[in-house]
C-alpha cells in the first residue's frame, strides 16, 4: 500500500483519457454552459494568451447564441463551440461559428474538435442557415478543410493569423434537384421548345387566347389533410395563371379516393376555394376504391401570355408577395397559409398583379421554392439570377432558410426593364431584390457583399426557351 502511495505523489494523479465513443455532443445548459466558459478561459486567455481577462462578448449574451458541447460519460466538458447569426436584428439565415474549443488532453486523440464542428453544421442548418462561416486559427485549417469547409480570407486577428473559412450549405441545391432536375430529361421530345413558353407555369392554346395549367397535389397530402388539399389545388392553378397575366375562366378536377365520404371532403375544400375566387368548375373525373389522388386543370384568357423565359441579363429582379396569415399547421417551415384568411375580392385582386407590374417575364412560387424558381426564370431566359438576400420581402414570423425554400401561398417573381407604375392590391408586398446577369444559376448576395452560391446551374435542365 505504502508503495503505491508513493507512486501516486511522486506521478500524480493521471486522468484516464475516455474512450473514442464515450463522448457525446449535446446543447449546453446550466452547469455545462458554465464549463464551456471556464475552459474557453483556461484555453484562450491563460493558455493562448489571445485575450486579457476575458473573452466574452456581446455574442454570449445573444439569446439566439447556440452553444454545443462535449460531453465525456462521466459528465466532464471535453470542449464546445457556439453558432449565432452572424448579424443583430431579423436573422436573414447567415450564421456563423466561433469559440471552439477542446481541452488539452482532450487533443488530437479524441476526434472531438471534428464532432463538434460536425455537429455545429448540422445545428445551423436545422436553424434555417442558408450560410455559414467561421474565423478559425491557422493552425485548424486543415481541420476544416478535411470536415469540407473552404478557406476564402486569411486575417491577423488577436496578434496571430486566421483564416476565413465557409461551410457550403446545400439546402436550395437539394431542394432543386429533390424537385425539378429531372425535368430535362423526362420532357426532351415531349413539350415543345421552340414556343417561347418552355417550362412555364401555363401553357398558351395555339390559336387561341386561352392559358392552360394543369397540377396534382402530393397523395400523401390529400391522405392528410383532404380540405386543404382541395383548396390548394385550386391556388397553386390560379396561381399558374396570374402569373402569365391571364384570368381565369374556369376549372377541372380529377379526384381519387378509397370511398365516397372521403372523396365528399376533398371536393369541399375545391368548392369553397372556387367560390372564393369565383370560378366555375366546369367537369372532371372522380373515381373511388382507389389511393388518393388529386389534379387540376385551369383555363385563363389572356391576349399576352407573360412567358418565364423574357428575362435578360441586366434586367432588375422583383419579388411581390402576400406576407399575410402563417404557417399552415402540420406544415410548418414548408406551407405558408397566405390565402385561408383573406376575402373573396382581395384573392381574386391577385389577377392584378402581374398585368400592372408589366415584367419581361415571371413565374409563380412553387414547390422549389423562391430561389428555385427564380433559378427556373433564369434558365429559362439563358441567364444568371443574383439576389440580394436583405431586400426580398419576407414576413417576420419566418426563418429566412424556410421562407426561401418554402410554397408562400402567393409569390411572384419578375424581370423588368423598369419600374410598372401601376398600383398593386394593398396587402401584398414587392421590392426590387436583385438582377438577371450572364451565366447560370443563382446566387445569393449578402450585406457584406459575399455571394455565394445557391444554385450552381440549372435548375429543370430544359435549358433557355427559345
Amino acid at each position: 500500500m505504502s508503495e503505491l502511495v508513493e507512486d501516486v505523489v511522486l506521478i500524480g494523479s493521471r486522468r484516464v483519457p475516455p474512450s473514442l465513443d464515450s463522448f457525446v455532443v449535446v446543447e449546453a445548459d446550466g452547469a455545462e454552459l458554465a464549463a464551456y466558459h471556464r475552459l474557453r478561459q483556461e484555453v484562450f486567455v491563460g493558455e493562448q494568451g489571445l485575450f486579457v481577462g476575458s473573452d466574452r462578448d456581446d455574442t454570449d449574451d445573444d439569446p439566439r447564441t447556440v452553444v454545443l458541447v462535449a460531453r465525456a460519460h462521466d459528465g466532464e466538458v471535453l470542449g464546445g463551440v457556439r453558432l449565432h447569426p452572424a448579424l443583430p436584428g431579423h436573422d436573414l439565415g447567415w450564421w456563423r461559428g466561433s469559440r471552439l474549443v477542446v481541452a488539452k488532453d482532450a487533443r488530437m486523440l479524441l476526434g472531438v474538435g471534428a464532432a463538434l464542428v460536425r455537429a455545429a453544421c448540422a445545428t445551423a442548418e436545422a436553424r434555417g442557415a442558408l450560410r455559414f462561416d467561421a474565423t478559425v486559427q491557422a493552425q485548424n485549417e486543415p481541420l476544416f478543410r478535411r470536415l469540407g469547409w473552404v478557406s476564402r480570407e486569411r486575417l491577423h486577428l488577436h496578434g496571430r493569423p486566421h483564416v476565413l473559412v465557409d461551410w457550403p450549405v446545400d439546402r436550395i441545391q437539394r431542394l432543386a434537384e429533390a424537385t425539378k432536375a429531372a425535368l430535362g430529361g423526362l420532357l426532351t421530345g415531349l413539350v415543345d421548345s421552340g414556343d417561347g413558353f418552355l417550362g412555364d407555369d401555363g401553357a398558351p392554346v395555339p390559336g387561341t387566347d386561352v392559358v392552360a395549367a394543369c397540377d396534382a397535389i402530393l397523395p400523401a397530402m390529400v391522405e392528410r389533410d383532404p380540405e386543404w388539399a382541395g383548396w390548394c389545388a385550386v391556388l397553386v392553378n390560379l396561381n399558374d395563371l396570374s402569373a402569365m397575366g391571364a384570368r381565369p375562366v374556369g376549372l377541372l378536377d380529377a379526384v381519387g379516393a378509397r370511398d365516397a365520404s372521403f372523396a365528399r371532403r376533398i371536393l369541399r375544400g375545391l368548392g369553397e376555394a372556387a367560390r372564393a375566387w369565383d370560378v366555375p368548375v366546369l367537369g372532371g373525373h372522380t373515381q373511388l376504391g382507389v389511393p388518393a389522388a388529386l389534379s387540376v386543370t385551369a383555363l385563363g384568357r389572356t391576349d399576352r401570355p407573360v412567358p418565364g423565359a423574357g428575362g435578360r441579363a441586366g434586367q432588375a429582379l422583383r419579388v411581390t408577395a402576400d406576407l399575410g396569415g402563417g404557417w399552415r399547421p402540420g406544415y410548418t417551415g414548408a406551407q405558408w397559409d397566405s390565402s385561408s384568411h383573406r376575402t373573396g375580392p382581395e384573392l381574386r385582386a391577385l389577377a392584378d398583379v402581374v398585368p400592372a407590374l408589366a415584367p419581361t417575364a415571371a413565374k409563380d412560387v412553387s414547390m422549389s421554392g423562391l430561389v428555385g424558381t427564380t433559378g427556373m426564370l433564369a434558365e429559362a431566359g439563358g441567364v444568371r439570377a443574383v439576389l440580394d438576400v436583405e431586400s426580398i420581402p419576407a414576413p417576420d414570423e419566418a426563418a429566412y432558410g424556410d421562407w426561401l425554400t418554402c410554397f408562400p401561398g402567393f409569390a411572384v417573381v419578375t424581370a423588368e426593364r423598369e419600374p410598372a407604375g401601376a398600383a398593386l392590391p394593398g396587402f401584398v408586398t414587392t421590392a426590387v431584390c436583385g438582377e438577371l446577369a450572364e451565366g447560370s444559376g443563382v446566387g445569393l448576395r449578402w450585406p457584406d457583399g459575399v455571394v455565394t452560391e445557391a444554385v450552381r446551374d440549372s435548375v429543370t435542365h430544359l435549358g433557355a426557351a427559345s
